[in-house]
């Protein structure tokens, strides 16, 4: 549901969290380097804790509704961004991103990818304002996601294919063959040329553009709210670059993620399409009207199935790491 919070909280927010990201960006564009295990963790907990206090500045202006479904929507998202991490690998691999600028790297993209899933965000909003009966397609497809994760297991693919936005730009602009340190811009062969660094900006933003289309309505299942599903989303990431340097080689041990992935993308696919049914008319069922017996499930049943689901996964994954060795997949050191 969407719940009437004070403009002001919202504004101020929102406000907030954008210098957060200035700042960050600042610190890293002045000082790039491979943060250390204390650093990393550092930070990690830094953002979850902002997270968490945000939570709480929730529960004391709007109350536990939408408290709880942010927390719901703010674990949902920071999962599927840590399953989304193997990914980020692949592509610093695949372009040999130097790993002091890597942390550049991740931060523009996420910068980018805020600025993408903003616009996808209020699309979405706007559709479900006017159109509830879209939760049937948005919960057919989180189900076939769901399905789909269950068949590749942790087999995920082992090299990143560039996708078509990065293709052309490779094409239309000048580049360089190799980096020149952070320079989006350098001088090749007597010619003013971008670097790849510009590429692999894109191709972080594009493809976690990509993983949105799975998140996204996830998160609406959860919640209403567009201020909600924005936060959640710039909780979710706000803390990605930290944690894409504390769990480097580690991400291949969570092989069980994806089955605790499916489970909840299963969850909220029921519950989006038990919602439809709720709210709008099915000219096969119960003669043409709402299904007024389709039950609503609560969100701390949602929290308390999302955890239970994540908890699980990792336990598992941590098990039995401990019989195999997992591949690791490390960031490149050289151009």
């Amino acid at each position: 549901m969407t719940h009437e919070l004070p403009v002001v909280f919202e504004v101020a927010s929102l406000v907030a969290v954008v210098g957060i990201l200035l700042v960050d960006l600042a610190i890293v564009r002045r000082r790039p380097h491979v943060p250390s295990t204390r650093e990393s963790v550092t930070w990690v907990a830094v953002y979850v804790g902002l997270a968490l206090a945000f939570a709480g500045l929730l529960a004391f202006v709007g109350g536990s509704a939408p408290a709880g479904e942010f927390v719901a929507g703010w674990l949902t998202e920071y999962s599927l961004s840590v399953d989304n991490l193997f990914v980020f690998l692949l592509i610093m691999s695949s372009f040999a991103v130097p790993r002091e600028q890597q942390q550049r790297v991740l931060m523009v993209g996420i910068v980018v990818a805020l600025v993408l899933r903003a616009a996808f965000i209020l699309a979405g909003a706007a559709i479900i304002e006017r159109n509830t009966w879209v939760f049937y397609l948005f919960g057919a497809f989180l189900v076939y996601t769901a399905v789909k994760l269950l068949r590749e297991g942790g087999a995920g693919d082992e090299e990143y294919e560039e996708n078509a936005l990065v293709r052309g730009v490779r094409r239309v602009l000048p580049m360089s063959p190799t980096y020149d340190g952070g320079n989006v811009r350098t001088v090749h062969q007597g010619r003013r040329v971008f670097t790849p660094l510009l590429v692999v900006f894109l191709a972080i933003g594009t493809t976690d553009l990509l993983f949105a289309f799975d998140s996204i309505p996830a998160i609406f299942g959860l919640t209403h709210d567009p201020f909600i599903v924005f936060t959640a989303n710039v909780f979710a990431l706000m803390g990605l670059r930290q944690l894409y340097f504390l769990l480097g080689g580690l991400l291949d041990r969570l092989v069980y993620l994806p089955y605790g992935l499916a489970a909840i993308l299963a969850f909220i696919g029921g519950k989006l399409v038990l919602e439809a049914l709720a709210t709008n008319s099915v000219p096969f069922l119960n003669g043409g009207r709402p299904v007024t017996w389709a039950p609503e499930v609560p969100t701390w049943l949602s929290l308390v199935v999302i955890a239970a689901a994540l908890l699980t996964a990792t336990a598992a994954s941590l098990l039995a790491s401990r019989r195999t060795g997992p591949r690791a997949v490390e960031p490149a050191d050289e151009v």
